[in-house]
């Protein structure tokens, strides 16, 4: 049994929709079985063989500051839920909630892998080639040092090998361009660590990338820091909503275009089953010693069922052992330059 740990009350919903999606991925993976974490009258419906509810007694907002739900609500269904994964209970944490309260209570509760600095956000975004790219940091850490960019290449490498068959996994560097004087100077010596980090067999780097390669699947993952990541995955899902939103509206307007969406549908229900960001909802929380899950808080039952189902992947391809194996012969390239001693210098003790 696969236990996953549910914060059922996280996101815009709450257990109208986080119930809905744990009853439909329960009845997918009958080799699952689910901890329900939240306020009990609101879970207390629910009934499962495979399925616990845990208690809960204070809820995490989503505009909560980080500062009150890490140090007021000690009880929240987020943090019950993760530290299901620290005591072992459970195999991974899924919660909808605030994106800067779970990361905190998740590096608070969990704390960060040996030879990480920050732990990363990355998720998956559709490309052309029918798959999609994994793309990270997605917003969890806004300034990064060449340093940590490498960091993130190692961890999503790890992603993406524990979840998807084949070779090794290319990595991008985005940037302004391909060439590799381009750019500002982290990301110039954020390249020379990814180029060594390939000579030494710990990475596949394919070179830099641009915003476009993300969605053309020129490479299986692209490394970034969270502003550039996040701008890009808000922009991706606003241009998909709209895409669909007008091939709607469109054929629904004339009696010809009517017709022609008859004839076409098939390919336009394959197009907007591709362009639908639900499909791959559920972003890993990579660095940390422990497995957690984030939902889009927007999401609805689909959605949310899709975190589930990215969290169960990862735990039954024990992701965690993976990217521990990756870090530790990484662990040479991953000492910050500051900290490494210079040639003919002695270490000194701090």
């Amino acid at each position: 049994m696969i236990t996953l740990a549910v914060d059922c009350m996280g996101g815009d919903h709450g257990p109208r929709v986080t119930l809905a999606a744990c009853r439909q991925f329960l009845e997918h993976h009958p080799d699952a079985r689910l901890l329900l974490v939240g306020l009990p009258a609101s879970l207390q419906a629910f009934a499962h063989d495979r399925a616990a509810i845990v208690p809960a007694s204070e809820v995490v907002a989503m505009d909560d500051p980080v500062e009150v739900a890490l140090r007021k609500k000690k009880d929240s269904s987020m943090r019950v839920a993760i530290q299901q994964v620290k005591d072992g209970a459970a195999s991974a944490a899924v919660s909808a909630g605030n994106t800067g309260a779970l990361m905190a209570i998740a590096r608070y509760l969990l704390k960060t892998l040996d030879g990480i600095d920050r732990p990363a956000i990355a998720t998956q975004l559709p490309n052309a080639t029918g798959g999609a790219t994994t793309v990270l940091d997605l917003g969890a850490n806004v300034d990064c040092s060449a340093e940590h960019l490498l960091q993130f290449a190692v961890m999503g490498s790890a992603l993406v090998s524990a979840l998807q068959e084949g070779g090794e996994p290319t990595v991008g560097l985005l940037n302004i361009g391909e060439e590799v004087i381009k750019g500002s100077e982290v990301i110039k010596k954020a390249g020379e660590l990814l180029r060594s980090a390939a000579s030494s067999g710990d990475l596949n780097f394919f070179g830099n990338v641009e915003g476009n390669d993300i969605f053309k699947g020129t490479v299986d993952i692209v490394v970034c820091d969270g502003f550039v990541g996040n701008v890009a995955l808000k922009a991706s899902e606003g241009v998909a909503s709209m895409i669909i939103g007008a091939l709607k509206t469109e054929f629904s307007r004339h009696i010809f275009t009517k017709m022609a969406a008859i004839i076409a549908y098939p390919i336009l229900k394959a197009l907007m089953r591709r362009m639908d960001y639900r499909r791959y909802n559920g972003a890993a929380l990579l660095g940390l010693r422990g497995l957690v899950f984030k939902s889009h808080g927007s999401a609805d039952a689909m959605a949310f069922e899709q975190a589930l189902n990215r969290a169960y992947d990862a735990a039954r391809n024990n992701l965690l052992d993976r990217v521990r194996t990756r870090i530790a012969h990484a662990a040479p390239l991953l000492v910050p330059a500051d900290a490494q001693p210079q040639p003919g210098v002695a270490a000194t003790a701090q």
